[in-house]
């Protein structure tokens, strides 16, 4: 069965770190696009990074510098680093896979991922 789970939220005050974790079965994510997502209510779902198969990172211009992709082939997992959070980083947070495996595209826009995970919450108090 194809499947994402995600897992590592939490609560923190602003300025601290979390590190989520994006376990994938059913598939080799390693030949995926994997992409993180977040959706806070009342917004729309947003793209905030984005990790290729060739191991080629992306991501949103609001978590630049901040939020650091990395992947392990033996775990067969894709965690992002959440590092200076802020309160407007406060969201469920979700993982997709990229629909084709080798996909010369990864990008952070929802419709080009067809297996999400259940999500994840990320709360940052001031």
């Amino acid at each position: 069965q194809v499947r994402l789970v995600e897992s590592g939220g939490g609560s923190v005050q602003a300025g601290g770190s979390l590190t989520l974790s994006c376990g994938a079965s059913g598939f080799l994510s390693s030949v995926y696009c994997v992409g993180w997502f977040r959706q806070a209510p009342g917004n729309e779902r947003e793209g905030v990074a984005s990790f290729s198969y060739d191991g080629t990172a992306t991501y949103a211009d609001s978590v630049k510098g901040r939020f650091t992709l990395s992947r392990d082939t033996a775990k067969n997992t894709v965690t992002l680093q959440m590092n200076k959070l802020k309160p407007e980083d406060t969201a469920m947070y979700y993982c997709a896979r990229g629909r084709w495996p080798y996909g010369p595209v990864c990008t952070m826009l929802g419709m080009d991922f067809d297996v999400w995970g259940q999500g994840t919450q990320v709360t940052v108090s001031s």
